[in-house]
């Protein structure tokens, strides 16, 4: 199983869209038994809050389902407990890496990492453009699951 975390900020926003994406994704693959995917903060900001009504709002534009979800912050021991730690932007990486210490195992990146394309996805909650953030979130989740499926 390829355990998948996503982090953003709050986990409210960018975090929990790639989440749902990227479920999309691999249940349309027919791979949905093969992943394990959540997402969480790096800030304690939002703790327990629903996603923001942007992110609801794209996904059921988009036709994309969602599952319940409470904004959580990643811990040390989720280094342990998933594959692959990725970020939305270089603020998040900082963040990342000093909730975890060191990255021995080479597990964080960021999500446009992952695209031919690098970049920081914006953040929507002071952009206010949940539909830019959208299409580099689906770009991102389309790369890397592209990439995991060659992989394993």
């Amino acid at each position: 199983m390829i355990k998948i975390l996503f982090i953003c900020h709050g986990n409210i926003c960018r975090s929990t869209m790639a989440q749902f994406v990227m479920q999309h994704l691999v249940r349309k693959a027919g791979q949905e038994q093969n992943f394990l995917i959540d997402s969480k903060a790096t800030s304690t900001e939002e703790l327990g809050n629903s996603p923001h009504y942007g992110t609801v709002r794209k996904m059921q534009e988009m036709n994309i389902p969602m599952v319940p979800h409470r904004a959580e912050q990643m811990q040390r021991k989720d280094y342990r407990n998933y594959d692959y730690i990725i970020g939305m932007d270089q603020w998040n990486y900082r963040n990342i890496m000093r909730i975890i210490g060191k990255d021995p195992e080479d597990k964080v990146s960021l999500l446009l990492d992952w695209t031919e394309h690098p970049r920081d996805i914006a953040d929507p909650w002071y952009t206010g453009n949940f539909d830019q953030t959208y299409e580099d979130v689906a770009e991102g989740c389309e790369a890397l699951l592209q990439v995991l499926q060659s992989d394993h």
